[in-house]
This record gives C-alpha cells, sequence and structure tokens, in this order.
C-alpha cells in the first residue's frame, strides 16, 4: 500500500490540516482535493506519478481524518472550504497553482477555479465532479440524474446521528453501493485503511456536514421535473483558464448527462471521457486518468 508522510499545517482562519506535499519545492503546485468518504489518498497514483516533476499537495480536507472537525454545520458551507485551499496555498508560500478534484473535491475545485481564475488557479483538473450550473438544473429536470441524487436527501438526515457517533461511517454505509463502490476488493490493505478512517464518529458526522451544509437543492423523487419560478440556481462567470474534465462514463451516482453543454461554461476545455470505470476513477483507472493529466499539463506548461 503506498503512502505519504504528511505534516500539520495551519491555516490563520485556526482550521489545521494534515497534508501530503511531495515533489521539488521549485516545482509547478498541482493541489489535489479528494471527496467523500475518502482522503488524500484518492490521488495516491496520480501522486506517485507527477511528484517527480511537480509539488504535488493533497490535504485531507476539514472534517476529515485527522484534519480540524469543528462542530457546526455551517462550518462546512462551500465558501468556508474553498477558502480553506487559498489559505493553505498562502501557509506553504504558494501563489499560484492547479487545482485539481474529485467528487466532493471536484467539486471545491469548481469554486476555487471561478473565483481566483488566472490570479491563483492558473489550470483546473476535475475529474467527475458536476459543473454547478448543469448539475443543479439536471437535479430538478433530469429524472435519471435525479434519482441518482438521492442518497445526498439520506446524508442529510439527522435522525440516525447517535448510532453514526457510535459505530461511525460504516454503519451508515454498509451494504450501500457507495460502500462497494468505494471499498476496493483487490486491495485488502487499502480496504482495511478506509475502513479504520470511517470508525471515528465525530469524523463521520464531519464528512456529513459537507452535504448538510451545501445550499444545493436535491429535490424528493416525486417533485415535478422542472425548474420552479423561485429556484436559485447558481450564477458564476465563464471559466476561462484550460481545464481538463475527466469522466468515468459508469458513474452511478452522476450521470453522463453531466458533461453535455459543458463547452457553454468553459472556454477552454479538454473533456476525456474513460468507458468501463465508475465514480472512483482516480484509482479505478489511473493509469488512463494519468495519461489525461500528463497530456494536458505538457500542453499548457
Amino acid at each position: 500500500m503506498t503512502s505519504f508522510p504528511q505534516k500539520r499545517v495551519a491555516l490563520s482562519n485556526g482550521i489545521e490540516l494534515d497534508v501530503v506535499d511531495e515533489g521539488p519545492r521549485d516545482g509547478l503546485a498541482l493541489i489535489f482535493l479528494h471527496g467523500f468518504p475518502e482522503s488524500n489518498r484518492t490521488w495516491r497514483h496520480q501522486i506517485v506519478h507527477f511528484s517527480d516533476r511537480f509539488r504535488c499537495i493533497a490535504p485531507d480536507q476539514r472534517g476529515y481524518r485527522g484534519s480540524s472537525k469543528p462542530k457546526e454545520v455551517t462550518d462546512y458551507t462551500p465558501d468556508k472550504i474553498i477558502g480553506d485551499v487559498f489559505l493553505l496555498a498562502d501557509a506553504l508560500g504558494i501563489e499560484t497553482f492547479t487545482i485539481i478534484g474529485h467528487d466532493w473535491g471536484g467539486a471545491i475545485a469548481w469554486g476555487v477555479a471561478l473565483s481566483a481564475q488566472h490570479e491563483r488557479a492558473t489550470r483546473a483538473i476535475i475529474a467527475n465532479a458536476p459543473h454547478p450550473v448543469i448539475y443543479s438544473k439536471l437535479l430538478y429536470t433530469d429524472p435519471e440524474q435525479r434519482a441518482a441524487g438521492q442518497y445526498m436527501r439520506k446524508y442529510r438526515d439527522t435522525s440516525h446521528d447517535a448510532q453514526i457517533r457510535e459505530k461511525g461511517l460504516t454503519a451508515f454505509v454498509e451494504g450501500t453501493a457507495a460502500a462497494a463502490d468505494v471499498l476496493p476488493e483487490s486491495d485488502a490493505q487499502e480496504r482495511e485503511a478506509i475502513l479504520v478512517d470511517w470508525s471515528d464518529g465525530d469524523t463521520a458526522i464531519a464528512m456529513l456536514n459537507w452535504y448538510r451544509a451545501t445550499p444545493l437543492v436535491v429535490p424528493p423523487p416525486d417533485a415535478p421535473f422542472e425548474i420552479p419560478q423561485d429556484a436559485r440556481l447558481p450564477s458564476v462567470p465563464m471559466l476561462t483558464i484550460p481545464t481538463l474534465v475527466i469522466w468515468a462514463m459508469q458513474d452511478h451516482a452522476l450521470t453522463p448527462s453531466n458533461i453535455v453543454g459543458l463547452d457553454e461554461h468553459i472556454a477552454n476545455l479538454t473533456l476525456v471521457k474513460i468507458p468501463d470505470c465508475g465514480h472512483f476513477v482516480t484509482w479505478g483507472a489511473p493509469d488512463e486518468v494519468n495519461a489525461a493529466m500528463e497530456e494536458f499539463l505538457a500542453q499548457e506548461s
């Protein structure tokens, strides 16, 4: 099992993150953001591949593993987590960087890129994380994506929190498709490491608070398939920095409809589709992900 040393980095907002920081300090910086319910290890294959030339930075984000776990749901709103990324770069003395994210980390990466394109984020790489405008509309209008997104309503339900605090995240997701997807049968050590990460109840609640704090609306299954007149859809600028979107086509949580129309929101888009792979593409198809990133980073460096 590949593992990396981590260091504790204190941010100016009081949050402390455990961070992998591999590669030459004078190399171009790549900041990797993991999603739910993983850790910096989401990117283990990419860090090994790119850390000979790039400075690869991969935090355990707030609420995960040993990083800070503030208590309130409002401590996990996207703006605060996006802010952590910039403060982490500041703490490490990094002015500009390529932002890279998967799943929830991809959602945060969209926010980082859109809020500081060119000034701080010079490139973006997003793996199976939907554009905020497209995804919000699909949850209202697309039956397949709405059905696939109902797990978020479950994650926002606090009625099981006592059991989760006692037994950890395993008590909540055991036997679900999400658990089956994220627990690799072929790597017993990796599987055991994930189960250990899931065992702490306070960490489990903090991880779920990401879903509870987001303003994203997930309509119930029987709601009309239309955008209500009073809906508050995200309003974001055109993304103009070079952007690579990697999409695993067998993702059961995020349908391929999410990549339709991306060119209407991204001026400089490279789209790579990976067939026969599910949601956790960074380690489910690492060679394909590395090859796509390699070509993209070489073109834009």
